[in-house]
């Protein structure tokens, strides 16, 4: 072996294109570039060459948001199970216990409350590290607990959303959520208080059909992708070509859907802002 080759630096490789893990480096499903890691926490899990926001797990997206300490957990005491006894090439609950060690939360949701620049809040933020961020009977009801709970302090509620859409291991108890969640979403209509969605990649199925677009105000990450169905399934349905890049945030964003596309870098001073216009309230970034 030549002594040019046996030196020759390597380019760091990522083991997952999911989101960072813990090692030395992470390779953007972007550019394709290798990331120190610690440049990409500090960066908020945005490369620093391309822009392409990377997946966020639960935990880390509170810490973005909301101000340090103040962030108390409200979910975790509601825990899945099987009624309908489901099994494919294994049962669901082994897929769920494979889901919850991986995630390190009963389910694919974590919610709270706490305050953004002193500002009280109620925080709802999906994890799509478990099962894909998927919609079963739990995260249908901590999101409409989490509703119920900023209605009646009067509080803004801001959801992130991260989500394939239904669980299909729950079938039609998965699919009943969507109702659920909008009809509790109505208490804080009623009370006018705030309501803000922020869609992060990929927030798709009967999670955009039902909560995750029915806010007062809805944003969404550059690049995300959203829609109901996939793309190729929209092709085949209507028999037409697709405009390139139409599922994005940006495509979205230009036909009304969503109201801003915001990087994600800036969540926490744009959420100060909107707050403070929502509620009538001056508050300081």
């Amino acid at each position: 072996m030549a002594l040019d080759r046996f030196f020759r630096r390597r380019r760091p490789q990522q083991t997952t294109t999911e989101g960072p893990e813990f090692d030395l480096w992470t390779q953007c499903p972007g550019c394709k570039e290798g990331l120190y890691n610690r440049e990409l926490e500090q960066n908020a899990y945005v490369c620093p060459r391309c822009g392409h926001h990377l997946r966020l797990d639960a935990g880390k997206r509170v810490e973005l948001l909301a101000d340090p300490g103040s962030f108390e957990q409200l979910s975790g005491r509601v825990r899945p199970t099987d009624p309908l006894g489901f099994e494919d090439t294994e049962p669901y609950t082994t897929r769920l216990e494979r889901a919850q060690r991986k995630a390190g939360r009963p389910d694919a949701i974590l919610t709270g409350r706490a305050s953004i620049s002193g500002m009280a809040v109620t925080l709802a933020v999906m994890d799509f590290a478990f099962s894909g961020g998927s919609m079963g009977s739990v995260v249908g009801e901590e999101i409409a607990r989490a509703a119920e709970h900023a209605a009646e302090r009067g509080v803004p509620l801001v959801m992130v959303a991260a989500s394939g859409g239904a669980r299909m291991q729950e079938s039609a108890l998965s699919l009943m959520q969507m109702a659920k969640t909008t009809v509790a979403l109505e208490a804080l209509t009623e009370r006018g208080v705030p309501y803000v969605s922020i869609l992060t990649d990929p927030t798709t199925g009967g999670v955009t059909a039902s909560f995750a677009t029915v806010a007062d105000v809805i944003l969404a990450e550059p690049g995300a992708l959203i829609g109901f169905a996939g793309p190729r399934v929209i092709q085949q349905t209507i028999r037409q070509s697709l405009p390139e890049g139409f599922q994005r945030a940006e495509f979205l964003l230009e036909h009304g859907m969503v109201d801003d596309v915001v990087d994600r870098r800036e969540h926490r001073a744009y959420l100060v802002r909107l707050l403070g216009v929502l509620t009538h309230r001056e508050v300081s970034a």
